[in-house]
């Protein structure tokens, strides 16, 4: 398995107390970099599950989106999604519209400590901007466009994510030491 998808630490007592814990907010919320350092911080392995299903499927998740449609890409994020929430001693990081779809977010919170990444539509214009991939959803659309997509989508997915079993909110988190705040904070809340 490629870095990208999962990074190898060795596994530590929290890990074998805290078997799986998974990530959801929507796109440029900061769930892969909350993640990726929360886990590096737990001794657990992480999976981003876009990359997962890249690695898996040997396609991005816009060429998917592009072959497949969306109704296409989400049978397979699903089935990914079971696939990967089996592992034990990892963090998983979904993609926005993962508990949105089919029985995913009650599947989430069967298999672990499920985290809500909460922030405003403004935060997550400023963060997708920043972003260097351009996601499949926001594809051909004018900035004033995006901003609207955001907010609407944003409003339709709360009731999802607000089923998770915590929430952490991320609208502050714009540099290292922030960022850092957030992950002791994520400790604290899902107490590991």
């Amino acid at each position: 398995m490629n870095n990208k998808t999962q990074s190898a630490i060795t596994p530590s007592s929290t890990q074998r107390h805290c078997h799986r814990i998974i990530l959801i907010g929507y796109m440029g919320a900061g769930k892969t970099t909350v993640g990726k350092a929360l886990a590096a911080e737990l001794g657990l392995r992480f999976y981003d599950l876009d990359w997962y299903i890249e690695s898996r499927m040997r396609k991005t998740v816009a060429q998917l989106f592009a072959e497949q449609g969306e109704e296409g890409f989400r049978r397979i994020e699903r089935n990914m999604l079971h696939e990967v929430a089996e592992f034990e001693g990892v963090l998983i990081s979904c993609g926005g519209g993962t508990p949105c779809f089919y029985d995913n977010m009650q599947y989430i919170n069967q298999q672990g400590l499920t985290l809500y990444l909460k922030a405003s539509p403004e935060v997550l214009y400023k963060h997708l901007k920043m972003g260097k991939s351009v996601r499949p959803l926001l594809l051909n659309k004018t900035p004033e466009e995006v901003q609207r997509f955001i907010s609407e989508q944003l409003k339709a997915r709360e009731q999802f994510y607000t089923r998770a079993q915590f929430t952490l909110d991320v609208n502050l988190m714009d540099n290292f030491d922030k960022i850092k705040i957030s992950v002791a904070q994520a400790r604290q809340l899902l107490n590991v």
